[in-house]
């Protein structure tokens, strides 16, 4: 889901950042006492400018889980947070609006700064709640903050237009104008990212937010939104809630002040927040599953393919919406891949996101790991071959070894469920047209790669392939300037780019007539 090429790819930690790194590893209370000094360790909810404790008193705890310790309790909230939130919102989408496109652009910049500034201290808390080894984290907090710097320039450049009139004695005018409240609710895979492409372009356009970010990292999304405040966005511009999931969902659903949602998730409630939109007509944007194929041709660089498959499969732990859910590989190529490939995910180190040689962190729950299980349970019952890895991982918890399924065929549910764990499974296809077949036969159209060193070979596939983002002898693809977004079940709208920011605008017409003096 995000463009994160720290890791994978080996680049460093800042020396003093590597020292301090390894005694967090082995006194994991150090990360915590340093985030809050900080300032930035916030356990209560941001609703109107105002830190605030559950109403009732109820806590949840956030974990680590690569070590299964609680960092910290945070209120859980439920549906009459969420209703002042969303009141809170709406009174301030009144003043925050009225602000010049100007002024909003140098608040949104103070943001960035503030952002870049702390993103050691950024990432260090992400990797705690969320796993993901400290260089991804570090990737992660340049990437979501890029978000911010790219539409703290946009929200200048929100044009309308002047159409020639059919009329003489008329003028037509086309204006852009801000939603209105906006509804974010955003995964655990990308606690930074997901809350910044999002929230980037709402507060840029003159929308306000509340988010609800997901219960499994909500530290993050509280950490960025004491930025937020620090940077001089307007108090109840940008609201956190979190907690009872279902409340505030229905919350935002059925309020008449929230005009648009926009969601980063599963498909399945993806699609309830589609239908729950319909009783109140809000627009929405929804950035869903994926199912995407990695297709390697007999002609492709094997270098560039493997280390390209590498970045696509097992950034993240593979729990990224764009993974390669399936590598097709041509069967002139298939041992020689299939070789290289196994012994290039079996030097992937895994362990906690704190030691700095940690390439694989944990995946984000105990859910997750039994279902990366039952799928290569299923998949061997009928027939692949485990080339690398294919059980937990010996560290316990939720680790599991990064793993290499071979002669996968569509029968097996490997093929048609997104993963969402650290398993690369291989399938044999003989021709072009057989592979293009293989990789549109979902219902999800997220992300999609191809390796040929064929020029014309790329532009054929790229143009057949039924997917929003298509990386050609590439695996990391997203970038702030380009469209996010998928076909058919992977959602609808785009993020990022100058088309993100439509997302959050209605388009006005205005008509002004009998101007031919008396």
């Amino acid at each position: 889901m995000a463009m994160c090429r720290a890791g994978l790819l080996g680049s460093r930690l800042p020396h003093p950042f590597r020292i301090l790194c390894r005694q967090m590893s082995t006194e994991p209370r150090v990360a915590v006492d340093r985030l809050r000094q900080s300032g930035l360790l916030r356990t209560q909810g941001l609703i109107g400018g105002k830190w605030i404790d559950a109403y009732d008193g109820k806590t949840i705890p956030v974990h680590n889980p690569a070590t299964g310790d609680v960092i910290a309790n945070v209120p859980f909230m439920g549906r009459n947070e969420a209703i002042n939130a969303i009141s809170s919102a709406h009174e301030a989408f009144t003043s925050w609006s009225k602000l010049t496109a100007n002024e909003r652009s140098k608040r949104l910049r103070k943001w960035y700064d503030l952002i870049i500034s702390h993103k050691e201290d950024l990432a260090l808390l992400i990797t705690l709640e969320q796993g993901k080894p400290l260089k991804e984290s570090l990737g992660e907090v340049n990437y979501g903050a890029s978000f911010i710097e790219f539409f703290a320039e946009e929200a200048k450049r929100i044009y309308g237009d002047i159409i020639p009139p059919t009329i003489d004695d008329r003028r037509l005018l086309v204006l852009k104008q801000p939603v209105g409240v906006v509804g974010a609710i955003t995964p655990w895979n990308f606690p930074l990212a997901m809350i910044t492409r999002k929230v980037g372009p709402a507060l840029a356009s003159g929308c306000t937010a509340v988010v609800k970010p997901s219960e499994y990292t909500p530290l993050t999304a509280l950490a960025a939104a004491e930025l937020a405040l620090q940077a001089g966005i307007s108090p109840g511009a940008l609201n956190i809630v979190f907690g009872n999931a279902p409340d505030i969902g229905d919350s935002l659903l059925e309020s008449t002040k929230v005009r648009k949602i926009t969601f980063t998730g599963s498909t399945a409630v993806g699609k309830k927040l589609m239908a729950g939109s319909a009783s109140t007509v809000k627009k929405i944007s929804l950035e869903l599953g994926g199912n995407a194929p990695c297709i390697v041709f007999d002609d492709a660089d094997l270098d560039v393919a493997v280390k390209g498959t590498l970045a696509a499969k097992f950034r993240n732990s593979g729990q990224t919406c764009v993974c390669a859910n399936r590598i097709l590989v041509q069967e002139g190529i298939y041992d020689k891949f299939a070789s290289a490939f196994a012994k290039a995910v079996q030097a992937l180190e895994v362990g906690n996101g704190l030691i700095e040689t940690t390439v694989q962190g944990p995946l984000i729950n105990e859910a997750a790991l039994e279902k990366v299980e039952s799928l290569v349970k299923d998949a061997t019952g009928k027939g692949a071959d485990v080339l690398v890895g294919g059980r937990r991982h010996s560290l316990g918890r939720t680790f599991y070894e990064p793993t290499v399924l071979g002669n996968v065929n569509n029968e097996m549910l490997i093929s048609s469920q997104e993963v969402f764990g650290p398993v690369a499974p291989l399938l044999r296809f003989k021709t072009e047209e057989e592979a293009i077949q293989i990789a549109n036969d979902t219902n999800a159209g997220l992300a999609a790669y191809i390796f040929t060193s064929s020029m014309p070979r790329s532009w054929r596939v790229s143009e057949a392939l039924e997917y929003g983002l298509v990386g050609v002898n590439e695996g990391l693809i997203s970038t702030e300037v380009a469209p996010f977004g998928g076909f058919k079940q992977s959602g609808l709208g785009r993020e990022g780019s100058k088309y993100g920011i439509d997302e959050y605008l209605e388009i006005k017409y205005v008509c002004l007539g009998n101007l031919k003096e008396a």
